[in-house]
């Protein structure tokens, strides 16, 4: 992952360019080319009361992920896309490539490659962009298990079944840099690709008022579990990193199971003026433990755990409410002995949203946290806004 700290007055440039890029492309043409690229700009700020174990957000005043972007068809078989992310973190300004892809258009029989810097597809909200969420940060499990939302240099090969039913399959390949295991001493060798995933979704519709979607995924993370010449006190350091804003996974192991499901209903189909949408996930990381570790040395349970469940009801089309809760159930070291810990949330979020290009969210948090380091107060209140500059697809189901 690459994260270029960088001078606000270059910032500004590139906010400047992207500006002018937002007002000519606009004006010249509606359909994106590679002469003439859809160019976009989403601006993201929020103030909040105390900071949240696992996530980026801090307390105070502060910019979320202000995200540039820029995408086309490069001819009749390839399309392109390029994703930059500005952040502001402790005073410093960080500009992240979060996603440099290229993806075939004109393969057959449903099947696509893509190639490049992208978001993983497995999960039901990790190839989302962050701005497109109902909640100001990603439920627990993500921040804990995936660095909020995992991005990485790799490749995929996937396929869209003929079915009746909505029916998708995938393989990728990543450098897992940022879900590798702790290496305390820099002592060990990783393996150059180190994650492969296998993901699998299927959905349909439910008369004309509902439609929905489940999911299954795997990731199989080479460099995720703790080598065994490691020293036992070197597994405290990942949970001790809990406020690491560096988008790495906090805790890792050589195996993630993931399963999702999603339903969502609108009157006579129409989404636009009013709808509902319930979901949640599940996720379970194991052999993160060093081979060969002494008895009393060893955790009660060779795996962590994390889900959550989600509510949004869009009342009118201009004002939305959210319920969610999640958790996770990890194991720490203190004291050179394992620890169960958890942490969960509760969270109450209303959105106003006058247009599908700006929205602006009050939420609530309460977390409760059980040897869990990093809590500061039970109870968060932040506020919000996302703003679109620019052309802005539509979001994915």
């Amino acid at each position: 992952m690459t994260v270029v700290k960088t001078p606000i007055t270059v910032v500004a440039m590139a906010c400047a360019w992207l500006s002018c890029g937002v007002i000519s492309c606009g004006a010249i043409a509606q359909e994106p080319s590679l002469t003439n690229p859809a160019i976009s700009a989403v601006l993201n700020g929020y103030y909040q009361t105390a900071e949240r174990p696992l996530a980026e957000s801090g307390s105070g005043f502060g910019l979320g992920e202000t995200e540039l972007a820029m995408s086309a068809n490069i001819d009749d078989m390839f399309y392109g896309k390029l994703t930059a992310v500005i952040e502001l973190h402790e005073g410093e300004t960080e500009l992240i490539l979060e996603e440099a892809f290229i993806q075939t258009l004109a393969m057959p029989a449903g099947f696509a490659m893509r190639a490049g810097r992208f978001l993983s597809d497995i999960g039901y909200l990790n190839n989302q962009h962050l701005h497109t969420d109902a909640f100001t940060e990603r439920p627990v499990a993500y921040r804990a298990f995936l660095g909020g939302h995992y991005f990485d240099d790799g490749v995929r090969l996937s396929v869209v079944a003929p079915t009746d039913l909505y029916w998708t399959m995938g393989l990728e390949a990543f450098r897992g840099e940022s879900l590798r295991a702790d290496d305390d001493h820099g002592e060990r060798e990783f393996k150059e690709v180190g994650v492969y995933t296998v993901y699998s979704k299927i959905g349909g519709d439910i008369g004309d008022n509902s439609a929905w979607q489940a999911g299954l995924s795997y990731l199989r993370n080479e460099n995720g579990q703790l080598a065994p010449h490691h020293e036992a006190g070197a597994l405290a350091e990942v949970a001790e990193d809990a406020h690491d804003h560096s988008h790495r996974a906090s805790y890792t192991g050589k195996n993630t199971y993931g399963a999702d499901f999603v339903y969502k209903w609108a009157p006579n189909g129409n989404y636009k003026y009013q709808n509902v949408t319930l979901s949640g996930e599940y996720f379970r990381v194991t052999d993160f433990a060093p081979v060969g570790l002494a008895a009393e040395d060893a955790p009660s349970k060779d795996y962590h755990q994390g889900w959550y469940l989600s509510g949004v009801y869009q009342l009118t089309p201009s004002w939305s409410a959210g319920l969610r809760y999640g958790e996770v159930d990890t194991q720490a070291l203190h004291d050179e002995h394992f620890h169960g810990q958890t942490l969960q949330e509760s969270e109450l979020t209303l959105a106003w949203h006058p247009s599908h290009f700006s929205t602006v969210r009050v939420q609530y948090t309460h977390q409760n946290g059980v040897n869990f380091d990093g809590i500061e107060d039970d109870n968060i209140f932040t506020l919000q806004y996302i703003m679109s500059l620019g052309a802005h697809g539509a979001h994915q189901f």
